[in-house]
């Protein structure tokens, strides 16, 4: 599998064969960590590190993810360069491609990521936008692989906002793979209809579903159940909204037990509001789980960064 050069943009952009392999080979990188064996794919290859919104799994495992295989990460805040304020997109693409030799970026918009990409000629990985955050369900599918040993035929239950990155990335990640993936969520947050398409034709070839229900009933039979904060970074002004319309949805203990099924995992992409989108007493029952897959941010997006710029 051959990957070098290839920006990490979103999940589209890759075949199911090479997201196995992307999964695959986090595994492998992990049992090296684990084993205090680390690599130099990256040596003498400096990384760039672009964010405008803050992080602290993106930001670290990128950062460790890098040092590890003997890179060079360089951290960009949104006030260290002029990205979008005193000089163009494409401008910043072309300078920093002239000085590093991959650039991660999470923040704003999708089109900011795929200018980068398009512009500075060099790997370019989306640590998260507003549209998709694919690292994370690559972290995901790692962490439900190492639950269930596979993934094709899974039913993946997501609760809440149906409309915000995570919901978009794992139905993405889901119709690539072969997942049985559900959208629970009030009518107003329905996923956007252009996307739910796009992925029934993924699911055409890989055998997924898609269901978009506001009933709860539905959870029913679900292997694991997924959730995110009910108002994404740039919407606090929307939280009232958004509380009163997805409180009904809070994964809590008469929802895990709709599911009626003792093997069922509980899956979180952190940071967590505890009280608010799950409570303290599911979040804790399932701690291990949730920062197992946290841990798997790292190893994820190592493999992204050997993959397609190592040596």
């Amino acid at each position: 599998m051959n990957l070098k050069g290839r920006s990490f943009l979103t999940l589209k952009d890759y075949t199911p064969e090479e997201i196995e392999y992307l999964i695959d080979l986090a595994k492998v990188l992990k049992t090296k960590k684990k084993q205090g064996i680390t690599g130099n794919s990256l040596k003498g290859k400096n990384i760039a590190l672009i964010f405008e919104k803050p992080s602290t799994r993106t930001r670290c495992a990128f950062t460790v993810g890098c040092i590890d295989e003997g890179g060079h990460p360089e951290y960009l805040g949104k006030d260290d360069i002029q990205l979008g304020h005193k000089e163009s997109v494409e401008d910043t693409a072309r300078v920093l491609g002239r000085m590093f030799d991959g650039i991660e970026f999470r923040g704003f918009k999708q089109e900011t990521v795929e200018k980068l990409a398009k512009y500075s000629g060099v790997p370019v990985w989306n640590g998260l936008t507003d549209l998709d955050h694919p690292t994370q369900i690559l972290a995901d599918f790692l962490t439900l692989k190492e639950q269930f040993g596979t993934l094709k035929g899974l039913h993946l239950v997501y609760v809440g906002d149906g409309r915000n990155n995570m919901a978009n990335s794992l139905m993405i990640g889901s119709a690539k793979l072969g997942l049985n993936f559900t959208v629970l969520s009030p009518e107003p947050l329905w996923t956007d209809e252009a996307l739910v398409a796009e992925c029934q034709e993924y699911n055409k070839t890989s055998g997924g579903t898609i269901t978009i229900t506001d009933n709860i009933a539905l959870v029913q039979g679900a292997d694991a159940v997924y959730t995110d904060v009910w108002c994404s970074m740039g919407e606090e002004a929307l939280a009232g909204e958004r509380i009163a319309l997805l409180k009904p949805y809070q994964v809590n203990s008469g929802l895990m037990k709709a599911v009626g099924t003792e093997k069922t995992i509980f899956l979180h992409c952190l940071p967590a509001v505890k009280g608010y989108e799950v409570t303290e007493e599911i979040f804790e029952a399932h701690a291990d789980v949730i920062f197992d897959e946290a841990e798997n941010r790292m190893h994820t997006i190592k493999a992204v960064m050997v993959a397609t710029l190592g040596n």
